[in-house]
């Protein structure tokens, strides 16, 4: 395993000189083993196992799709605590809260040690971590410790308060929006990347607006100081100054023996920085990722961190994990072609003890209606064969190429979850419930108080204004709203809502809290929102949440940080009964996995999009999509591409365009997959509506073994 050229010339020449010796070297160091009884190291492959025992040193495990990185991840936690690490001293940064939890409990599984793991070592999102970070040496860096954190809504809209304060829209010239103002600033600071930079690259549109840009930047750095907020930025932005500072870092680095990431691939340039400035004193750090899966380059991240780990951390020791145990080796045959055309990458092989198993199907359609139909119809014929349906996914570059498709489901009473939109915490009752919490937690959290106050007859900005100046000649108690001068209408809230606070900022545990919220908040969200009934049950989800926890603060941050993408999140397993089709873009579908697998539209400029091939970055991030896609399918995948598709008509011109198969899909690739047709004629003679050229026999064949 090494990094390659596109070329296939081998390992790219002065780069990474050592990676063969690399890999081929022993472990720095193999510790005795402490426990006499580490049977479960039985359950790894030789690979992982190489992986979970070494010893001290920098580690990267390169983790192929499916090749049981989350396994790896834990059981490594599990092998240093079974060495004598403190649980403590280890820190597992993850994408997701969950992710961190899985990975803990399985450690503390195989160590039977109840407790002993996920209750004392750090775990969680780079985002929760710094949070956490920030609360305990933040006031090192001039940070209060009773900071709240907004999310992207609540900074977007501190955005456009201030740009309007600054007369940015009122402006001959149409001003960037507030939602593109916060796009421009995250992808400075996560990019490390000077403003001028950022908007030639990303935004060439609003580059005249340079200088008003650092204006409206520099009044929302003040004025989060002075509300003493943050947003999610800053808190990397704040972690990454700490370790910036010599002193500070050294005390930060001695806090933890092990770091270790998951999805190392899918870190921004920020979080590298974060990552060498903890690891002062020594290099124990593991970071497991997949070059090839690196597909989330619109929000930061860099597929350069994990190609460049090596040089970052010399001496680092590199594992391949290539046994997949998701999915049939045709279709690992198929996505091993594909992401052969990467220029440059870790080489690996992906390979399956499923030998047996039917072929890729790559069908051309017709139309997009013939595509429509014959998802459809594979969808049900797997169904009928026994294959639920929410053991199927049909998969997309963009969420609008599903439109005709629902239309199809529909019709035809198939029912289906589409994976995208709103996430819990985004709906605006439960921002709404939240904000009362967070004014309790923060009372000079203006945001907050314009949220809730708002909500209240006859209170509009002007009013909200005179509020927040009462608030401050009162010291800032939340209380003080109760003797707030505001319009008649809205008196008797203004006094309930004080003694709500009153109760807020008392000993009241926190699920009575969100209860009193709730109970407040009820006439309020029944006059101003439709729906108010499935509302309301949200309002009793919160409830549930706040039950396992013990401060509002942290309730808070973890639903800031890390939020439920829906109140399904919250219930049990579904019944029996209970079946969908799954609809999900790709870049949704990550870490999933599904009996059946339609990557629908794989067509140039769908997939690619035509809005990601400027730059051969672009086109190589579209190329680990597409092998996403692939590599998410166990048994069964289609690849359709509609021949003749619809679009909006301009003028005189043909509402209907010709498309040709994604470029990716080349000669090689196309060898691994089984060819066909759908739709009637589409250069090849065909009957009906069906696929032409498949051996039915073969197929029916090849679900026997």
């Amino acid at each position: 395993m090494w990094l390659e050229s596109h070329a296939g010339l081998g390992p790219l020449p002065g780069l990474f000189p050592d990676l063969a010796a690399l890999r081929a070297a022993p472990p720095a160091k193999l510790w005795p083993v402490a426990d006499p009884d580490l049977r479960w190291l039985d359950d790894l492959n030789p690979a992982q196992r190489e992986a979970v025992t070494y010893g001290e040193g920098p580690l990267l495990v390169v983790a192929g799709a499916g090749t049981g990185k989350t396994r790896t991840l834990a059981y490594r936690v599990a092998y240093l605590v079974a060495q004598g690490a403190p649980p403590e001293r280890i820190l597992l940064l993850t994408f997701t809260r969950r992710a961190a939890e899985e990975m803990l409990s399985r450690a503390e599984g195989v160590l039977r040690r109840a407790g002993d793991v996920r209750g004392r070592a750090w775990g969680g999102t780079f985002h929760a971590t710094a949070s956490r970070l920030l609360r305990l040496h933040g006031q090192a860096a001039g940070l209060s410790p009773d900071f709240t954190v907004l999310d992207g809504g609540d900074a977007e809209d501190l955005l456009g308060l201030l740009r309007h304060e600054l007369g940015l829209a009122s402006r001959d010239r149409r001003f960037p929006r507030k939602a593109t103002c916060l796009a421009i600033y995250s992808r400075a600071v996560n990019g490390t990347e000077d403003l001028s930079t950022v908007l030639a690259r990303h935004f060439p549109w609003t580059a005249a607006w340079e200088d008003e840009l650092r204006t409206l930047f520099r009044a929302y750095v003040d004025r989060k100081k002075r509300l003493r907020v943050l947003d999610f930025d800053d808190l990397l932005l704040y972690w990454r100054e700490m370790v910036a500072d010599p002193a500070l870092a050294r005390e930060l680095s001695a806090q933890f023996d092990h770091l270790l990431v998951d999805e190392y691939q899918d870190t921004n340039r920020l979080q590298a920085e974060i990552l060498r400035g903890m690891r002062i004193g020594n290099d124990n750090v593991t970071v497991v990722g997949d070059d090839a899966q690196s597909i989330y380059r619109f929000r930061g991240a860099t597929v350069r961190n994990i190609l460049d780990f090596p040089r970052e951390f010399p001496g680092a020791r590199i594992v391949a994990l290539e046994e997949n145990y998701r999915s049939t080796m045709p279709i690992l045959r198929t996505a091993n072609a594909l992401i052969a055309q990467a220029r440059e990458r870790y080489t690996k092989n992906l390979w399956s003890p499923r030998e047996r198993g039917p072929r890729p199907l790559l069908v051309a359609c017709r139309d997009e209606r013939a595509q429509d139909e014959f998802v459809v119809g594979e969808v049900l014929a797997r169904y009928e064969a026994g294959v639920p349906l929410r053991n199927q996914a049909v998969l997309f570059r963009a969420a609008h190429h599903t439109a005709s498709l629902e239309v199809e489901l529909a019709r035809r009473g198939i029912p289906f979850r589409k994976y995208g939109g709103l996430k819990f915490v985004e709906t605006a009752h439960i921002k709404d419930a939240l904000a009362f919490l967070r004014v309790a937690e923060n009372p000079r959290d203006e945001l907050a108080w314009f949220r809730i106050l708002e909500l209240l007859d006859g209170v509009g900005p002007v009013t909200v204004s005179r509020a927040l100046a009462h608030l401050a000649q009162h010291g800032h108690r939340p209380e003080a709203i109760a003797f707030f001068s505001g319009p008649s209408a809205s008196r008797e809230d203004l006094e309930r809502l004080g003694k709500l606070l009153a109760e807020l900022r008392g000993d009241l545990p926190l699920p009575a809290q969100v209860e009193r919220v709730r109970r407040f908040y009820e006439p309020l969200l029944t006059a101003l929102y439709d729906h108010a009934p499935a509302r309301l049950r949200d309002l009793e989800s919160l409830e549930v949440i706040a039950s396992g926890y013990s401060s509002r603060r942290s309730f808070l941050a973890d639903l800031q940080l890390d939020p439920p993408e829906s109140a399904a999140d919250l219930a049990g397993p579904p019944h029996l009964d209970d079946d969908w089709l799954v609809l999900s873009t790709i870049h949704s579908a990550k870490g999933c996995e599904w009996d059946a697998v339609y990557l629908i539209h794989a067509a140039d400029g769908f997939l690619p999009s035509d809005l990601a091939t400027g730059s051969e970055e672009e086109i190589e991030e579209e190329l680990r999509l597409v092998y996403v896609a692939l590599t998410r399918a166990k048994t069964y995948l289609t690849v359709t591409w509609p021949l003749r598709y619809a679009y909006r008509r301009w003028g005189a011109a043909d509402a209907h365009g010709y498309a040709q198969l994604c470029r990716f899909f080349t000669p090689a690739v196309r060898e691994t997959m089984e060819e066909g047709t759908a739709g009637g004629d589409v250069g090849t003679p065909s009957e009906g509506h069906g696929v032409t050229r498949f051996d039915g026999a073969a197929r029916i064949r090849a679900r026997w073994g």
